[in-house]
């Protein structure tokens, strides 16, 4: 059995990966920016909806080309709800259970949730938007 990969589901990936690396890129300096002039608390909120904000707008548009529209933009937090639910049981399962550094852990349930945030902003932007084009089968 072989498994066959177009070049939009590859061109999808490398979009949704450079867009969280932009994404990290501007939310940081937003934060490290506000930082400067007011709680780091209050930094990292604005910094975070910023985020979540540029993460449905880059993946609605350049990722999934589907139309924005203000339901998927009011829904798209669940990505980032159910992402940091998985993340939170995961961190305490390596820390505490598989014995894996605190300070590595994290890294590496950034790549093992890569996938499932992928199919989590698709499933909520095809759930949500009339497509351009048909957002894969």
């Amino acid at each position: 059995m072989s498994i066959t990969i177009s070049k939009e589901h590859v061109r999808r990936w490398v979009s949704f990966l450079a867009g969280g690396f932009l994404n990290t890129l501007l939310t940081y300096g937003i934060y490290l920016l506000l930082n400067m002039y007011i709680s780091y608390q209050k930094s990292y909120v604005i910094a975070y909806i910023t985020g979540i904000v540029f993460s449905y707008l880059f993946n609605a548009q350049i990722v999934f080309n589907v139309k924005k529209s203000w339901k998927g933009l009011m829904a798209y937090p669940l990505v980032y709800l159910l992402q940091y639910i998985l993340a939170a049981l995961m961190l305490s399962l390596m820390v505490e259970r598989l014995g894996i550094p605190k300070e590595i852990a994290p890294l590496l349930i950034i790549v093992l949730l890569l996938p499932v945030t992928y199919l989590l902003s698709k499933t909520i932007l095809k759930a949500t938007h009339q497509s351009k084009t048909e957002i894969d089968q």
